[in-house]
């Protein structure tokens, strides 16, 4: 249960901090109104609040949320880019969540 836990967070604080990022984007490259920077800040407190979530040390979080980010923005630049993933993205992101799941799910002494 943990292991699911924990995943179903980084997934939500990944999709926190690529909504916060991307609406600012949307602003400065498309053209889109300002006021996305007011959800767009929501969003990326949302993401730091999540991340504190987590009963581990925050080094150990923040590099196994990289795994998970990496896999989430995959799944985004084809759900909202309109751009399908090639196989080494697709490698690229196992590769990536193998990585999250050895620091997160290792034994630990003690």
């Amino acid at each position: 249960m943990f292991e699911l836990k924990t995943i179903g967070l980084f997934i939500l604080t990944a999709v926190a901090e690529i909504l916060g990022c991307y609406l600012p984007y949307l602003w400065l490259r498309e053209g889109k109104t300002i006021w996305l920077l007011i959800p767009a800040a929501a969003s990326l407190a949302l993401f730091a609040w999540l991340l504190s979530l987590h009963p581990t040390a925050a080094g150990r979080v923040y590099a196994a949320y990289g795994g998970v980010y990496i896999s989430v923005a995959i799944l985004w630049l084809w759900a909202v880019d309109g751009i399908r993933p090639t196989v080494w993205d697709l490698l690229g992101s196992a590769v990536a969540l193998l990585g999250m799941a050895i620091i997160m799910f290792a034994p630990r002494p003690g």
